[in-house]
């Protein structure tokens, strides 16, 4: 999700997957927020996002459109939570294996990423 949008905004493919390696499967199989969604909120930082102290503009600017991209995720998919998303906590073993036999990555999570890259899209 970043680095598809990295590009346009100043930042190499490569530093992005690195930087946002860490996010995906609910913040490494952590079972938290959704990576289609911590990138998203990554791309509008990379965006809108402060650079110099004092800015609170751009920190207010920031924040409310990661605020929007948010509300307008869950009101599609009803979280941002990875695990309430895809019915198994990634931090299990037994369910990481459970929800990757059942395909649940290649079924539920290009239609998460898709919704999310909507989103984002209307946003910028």
């Amino acid at each position: 999700m970043f680095s598809a949008f990295s590009g346009e905004l100043g930042l190499d493919s490569e530093t992005a997957k690195k930087i946002a390696c860490g996010y995906g499967a609910g913040i490494s199989k952590s079972g938290n927020i959704c990576g289609a969604v911590s990138g998203a909120i990554m791309v509008i930082g990379l965006k809108y996002g402060k650079t110099k102290r004092g800015d609170d503009a751009a920190t207010e600017k920031t924040r409310a459109l990661v605020r929007k991209f948010i509300h307008e995720f869950t009101q599609r998919n009803g979280s941002i939570n990875c695990t309430e998303l895809l019915g198994y906590n990634l931090s299990r073993p037994e369910e990481y294996e459970s929800a990757r036999e059942n395909r649940v990555f290649v079924t539920k999570c290009p239609d998460l990423v898709g919704d999310a890259v909507l989103i984002l899209e209307k946003i910028l």
